[in-house]
């Protein structure tokens, strides 16, 4: 890897880092923010919603205008606005302001995001190289998560204007950084591929829905929520009629056919619905029962960014020789393991206690967000490769709102009262919906772990384990001046 290559990854494991440390800083500042603008619950909630709702919605459209406009381009213009758009939150003076702020900020984040990771998929050459690219660029996501956590309850205590401010001053470092480093690449030949505006406006405004009535399902009535998901599922079924019959689709319906691709979606949004919604009721937990601080639980769960040093150190080793698709698979089973250890939560349980739980949910994020990155873009065509990110990533948002609206609901539904006992009572029986969805998550990516065949010279050979096992060798990609050694 050259040093401009070298270069290239640290801005990019940057943006994903801000991105990262942004929404983890929010979390921690929301009951400052709640404070001191005076914010109803169902205001505060719309502070985060709204950033779901704008980073999952316009994500398919991002990785799309990636591929036509250029990543470079979509990448820089993006990061300007998420600079922007950030510290416009940081000045916001009305609950209302904050939320537009934090939804065309959570925008900038669906542009964005894909067009960086694309970056990396097109730049890299495929093999080891991309795959120790993506490796790293997994855990800095991570490390960003879990260093936010605990410079989002400092900047608390100092103001939450700074949880806004700070985002600033670390992507405009990262703006200058990009303009230096990144280089320019050929503008895309886009003749005969013309924006698909009906499929991103259908596309976009169902995913926008279906988020939306997922995510406020445990507040609205269940008619509301019926209707809210049932508009969805229309506007994605004009969304396939659309783009069956489009000269240049938004999202090509035949990279579907991958079996891969597809297990690594379902997967990964499985693995974000139990993530989520365990960290969700741990919060709860240690907060509305135990009475911990925001800075104290904040520490308590740090444990969890191990993943961010072992996702560049050991996971690398361990895809080497035994191959993403069973590194993914032992990720799920040690994920459902570190639920399970949570199921017989007591009100007394020591930091002792939880700390296994905690500690092994690190390495299981280690083992199975990298390793889906790569499985997720391996084997897609260089000019889909911001469709794969977005697809990914659209995955990742959905399964997160899923999640946490499922612990929520089962927390609410499993709550008789506001004693401590039946506060427990409540979180215990939430607490069960994360190991489930890791098992199933689980038993969806074993499917990749069967041999696949081969045909070599028109005879079928076994293969030699599941799928993106590869040795390595670089793959037939282009590769943009500058990057790939």
């Amino acid at each position: 890897m050259t040093a401009r290559a070298r270069g290239v990854l640290l801005v990019l494991c940057g943006a994903i880092f801000l991105e990262g440390i942004d929404v983890a800083m929010l979390n921690v500042a929301l009951p400052a923010i709640r404070e001191d603008l005076g914010l109803p619950t169902g205001t505060l909630q719309w502070v985060m919603s709204a950033y779901v709702l704008g980073y999952g919605g316009f994500m398919l459209l991002g990785g799309r205008a990636a591929d036509l406009f250029g990543r470079r381009r979509m990448f820089v213009l993006w990061l300007v606005v998420f600079l922007v758009f950030s510290g416009l939150g940081g000045l916001a003076t009305e609950g209302w302001m904050l939320i537009a702020a934090r939804f065309v900020t959570g925008i900038a984040a669906a542009f964005m995001t894909p067009a960086g990771l694309s970056i990396i998929t097109t730049g890299f050459p495929e093999g080891p190289q991309r795959d120790k690219a993506l490796l790293l660029y997994a855990g800095t996501a991570a490390g960003g998560f879990s260093i936010g956590l605990v410079v989002g309850g400092l900047l608390s205590a100092i103001d939450w204007r700074w949880v806004f401010f700070a985002p600033v001053i670390l992507s405009l470092g990262i703006l200058l950084a990009a303009l230096a480093l990144i280089p320019a690449s050929p503008r895309p030949d886009r003749t005969g591929q013309g924006v698909d505006l009906a499929g991103a406006v259908t596309v976009t405004a169902g995913i926008l829905l279906l988020v939306l009535g997922v995510e406020r399902a445990t507040h609205v009535p269940a008619a509301w929520t019926v209707g809210t998901v049932g508009a969805a599922l229309l506007l994605f079924l004009a969304f396939v009629v659309v783009e069956r019959s489009s000269s240049s689709p938004l999202v090509r319906l035949g990279i579907f056919r991958s079996g891969s691709l597809v297990r690594a979606n379902v997967s990964g949004l499985l693995f974000a619905a139990g993530f989520f919604g365990f960290q969700f009721v741990a919060v709860l937990y240690l907060q509305e029962l135990r009475g911990w601080s925001p800075l104290r639980t904040s520490l308590a769960l740090l444990v969890v960014g191990v993943d961010a040093v072992l996702s560049p150190l050991l996971t690398p080793k361990l895809v080497a020789r035994f191959g993403n698709a069973r590194v993914i698979f032992g990720g799920l089973l040690v994920a459902s393991l570190s639920y399970a250890l949570f199921l017989p939560l007591a009100a007394d349980w020591t930091y002792a206690a939880m700390f296994p739980g905690l500690l092994l949910l690190g390495v299981a994020f280690s083992l199975v967000y990298g390793p889906l990155t790569i499985v997720a873009t391996d084997g897609v065509a260089e000019e889909e490769q911001g469709v794969a990110g977005g697809l990914l990533y659209t995955s990742w948002q959905f399964g997160a709102a899923l999640g946490l609206s499922a612990v929520t609901a089962v927390t609410v539904g499993a709550t008789d009262g506001t004693s401590p006992a039946a506060l427990l009572d409540g979180y215990r029986a939430a607490l069960a919906v994360p190991p489930a969805a890791a098992l199933i998550a689980a038993a969806v990516s074993a499917f990749g772990l069967r041999p696949r065949r081969a045909r070599a010279g028109g005879i079928a050979v076994a293969g030699h384990g599941a799928e993106s096992d590869r040795s390595g060798a670089p793959g037939g990609v282009e590769q943009p001046a500058g990057l790939a050694s």
